[in-house]
């Protein structure tokens, strides 16, 4: 489940929309994927002279996220002096995507140069001592999605066919988003991503079997584009905005609307992190 002649494709079209809005691509931009309810955090972060927008249906091949609160866009722009190319919403499995088309835009930012990745997403709690609203640097993860994007032929100019995944998130990136948190006084959590596939919530009983597989965190997306980005040598730092607490002895319903909401708020905290971490990141 390899396109490169797809991403390829994409990244012609998208290097010539960047280049003709007048982006500097001489420099390789740090990649950022907003995940739900967190595009407008990019929007903001992006939205200074000079930044480039490219919608996703501008671009062959690239699949349009079928969800209202992922905006569908590339943005390219600096943030605290960095360039940034920014990856405004994403598609999902549940939405009957191929891995293939799930992991198009991380692929394409490979591509096109970005050896850094921050990716961000939406995600409930499973840790009881985690609050909705905060966030939490992704130590490691599960693919509990049954699929994987390197599944069929391998492309040798994407990575080898068996990448290591001994640390999917780089350890020196999340060092340095901890000092940052703690200079902002931001409380950073830290704990494992569980990705499943959806589109429906988790029952107690799977909130339970999580909890005791070593998960701290549950959402729809971010593992398949973390092996993606792996496989094609990108370092990665991981942050999810836990929008809800899934506690199995008194679960509660977490409608779209709220978890957008919570998103919102936690997406302020987000920004403010991205932007101190940001230029280290960059630097390292």
């Amino acid at each position: 489940m390899q396109n490169p002649q797809e991403v390829q494709s994409a990244v012609a079209a998208l290097r010539l929309a960047l280049e003709d809005g007048g982006a500097d691509l001489s420099r390789a931009p740090v990649a950022l994927v907003l995940g739900t309810g967190l595009s407008p955090v990019g929007e903001a972060l992006l939205a200074q002279p000079g930044s480039v927008r490219v919608p996703f249906a501008a671009l062959p091949a690239m699949p349009r996220p079928g969800v209202d609160s992922h905006a569908g866009a590339f943005v390219w722009g600096r943030i605290n002096g960095v360039p940034v190319l920014g990856q405004l919403g994403r598609c999902h499995l549940y939405e009957g995507r191929t891995p293939a088309e799930v992991c198009m835009g991380v692929r394409v930012m490979a591509a096109i140069g970005s050896r850094a990745l921050v990716i961000t997403n939406a995600a409930g709690a499973l840790d009881p001592l985690f609050e909705a609203g905060s966030l939490m640097c992704i130590a490691d993860m599960i693919n509990h999605t049954g699929v994987s994007p390197l599944t069929g032929l391998n492309c040798d100019a994407f990575g080898e066919r068996f990448p290591d995944m001994c640390r999917p998130y780089d350890p020196e990136f999340r060092k340095l988003a901890r000092g940052a948190a703690l200079r902002l006084g931001i409380r950073l959590e830290v704990g494992v991503y569980i990705g499943v596939h959806g589109p429906e919530m988790e029952t107690p009983a799977e909130t339970r079997m999580y909890r005791q597989w070593g998960a701290d965190a549950v959402g729809m997306s971010t593992v398949l584009e973390v092996i993606a980005a792996r496989h094609m040598g990108m370092r990665v730092l991981g942050i999810s905005c836990l929008t809800n607490k899934n506690l199995p002895d008194c679960m509660a319903p977490a409608p779209l609307a709220e978890v957008i909401a919570v998103a919102g708020r936690a997406g302020e905290t987000l920004g403010r992190l991205l932007w101190e971490v940001l230029p280290e990141l960059a630097a390292a």
